[in-house]
């Protein structure tokens, strides 16, 4: 006689809750990460505020690794799930809220005046990245975030190209910290050599605006100078941070085709030539010129977008190993020098030109 195994069915309930049961999973496992990383970005922002010249991403991640040096638990493989996901979604996510900073009627006033200073300026940091990378052997990831990050808006700039191009953390971490040293240098010598030239506000603020990265380092020269060379310097700013969309997608495409080459494929799907990001980056942006993000959220906002930011670099901090830096030396500390002086007096040089 046969026996036949008689199974109860399975409730609709438990297919539909098997995705929730997954996501729920996932959610856990990156949750002690997830907890150092805030723990820490709350800490770094606060200190940035004390300290705008250095700044809460800058404070993040070298609180990730000091706390990767002195705590060994943190660098568990418990929490490195918490540790992925903060260094890549919330790093994407930040680039889209900080879009809602930009509006493009600002852009506009600024005026065609200052466009020929801040493509020519670009056209130096990315054309001597280029050049004097590879005559210092600087080359591939750190090269292009060095150039990103002083052709564009510091540590903003790198954090998108971080997002679009995945680098390793070393490179992420020298090119911040090359960022940081010569936006303090900038803040302590832009002020004084300014008077010095007999530069107009105007002139000041455009050139702070073009040679000085980071936001917070830009508003401290541009309001150390006068009210005016700040307001300009800031607009000019945020025109700059424009340029992020067409270098972000230039990244992206050859990095899609040489991926698409060591695969042996040509295919480049939409998502990876044209970032989720960087379309919530245009889109927040359209949505802050239309209008429709109204200005008493701006605050708010800009501090959601700066908390994303640092606890993406908290999280790149923590996963960093010091041997990294040190395999690197000096050169690209050097690098970011040259490319500074370049954009610096190419900015002054352009100027007296137009």
């Amino acid at each position: 006689m046969v026996q036949v195994e008689v199974r109860p069915p399975v409730a609709p309930t438990a297919v539909l809750d098997h995705p929730l049961r997954a996501a729920f999973r996932a959610a856990s496992r990156r949750l002690p990460g997830l907890a150092v990383v805030l723990t820490l970005a709350a800490a770094a922002v606060p200190l940035g505020r004390l300290v705008p010249v250095v700044g809460g991403p800058v404070f993040g991640i070298l609180l990730g690794v000091l706390a990767g040096l002195l705590i060994p638990a943190v660098r568990s493989e418990r929490c490195r799930p918490g540790y992925t996901f903060a260094g890549k979604t919330l790093l994407q996510l930040s680039i889209v809220v900080l879009g809602t900073g930009l509006s493009l009627q600002q852009v506009a006033h600024v005026g065609s005046s200052s466009l020929p200073v801040m493509l020519g300026t670009l056209a130096l940091a990315l054309g001597g990245a280029w050049l004097f990378g590879r005559l210092l052997g600087v080359r591939g990831d750190t090269q292009t975030l060095i150039g990103v990050g002083t052709a564009i808006c510091g540590a903003s700039a790198i954090a998108a190209t971080t997002a679009a191009i995945n680098p390793k953390r070393s490179s992420v971490a020298y090119a911040l910290a090359t960022i940081f040293t010569f936006n303090v240098v900038a803040v302590l010598t832009f002020p004084p050599l300014g008077h010095l030239m007999g530069l107009s506000p105007e002139a000041f603020g455009l050139w702070a605006g073009t040679a000085i990265n980071d936001t917070s380092s830009v508003v401290a020269a541009g309001y150390a100078y006068s009210q005016q060379a700040g307001d300009q310097a800031i607009v000019v700013k945020l025109t700059r941070s424009l340029m992020l969309v067409p270098i972000v997608l230039t990244l992206v495409l050859l990095k899609s085709r040489r991926d698409a080459r060591t695969s042996a494929t040509q295919r480049l799907p939409w998502r990876k030539l044209v970032p989720l990001f960087l379309i919530g980056f245009v889109a927040a942006s359209g949505l802050r010129s239309a209008g429709l993000v109204p200005l008493s959220w701006l605050p708010a906002l800009s501090t959601i977008g700066t908390f994303l930011i640092t606890s993406a670099l908290v999280a790149i901090g923590l996963s960093l190993r010091p041997k990294e830096l040190r395999d690197a030396g000096p050169r690209p500390l050097l690098l970011g020098a040259i490319l500074w002086v370049l954009v610096a007096a190419g900015s002054l040089a352009i100027q007296s030109f137009s």
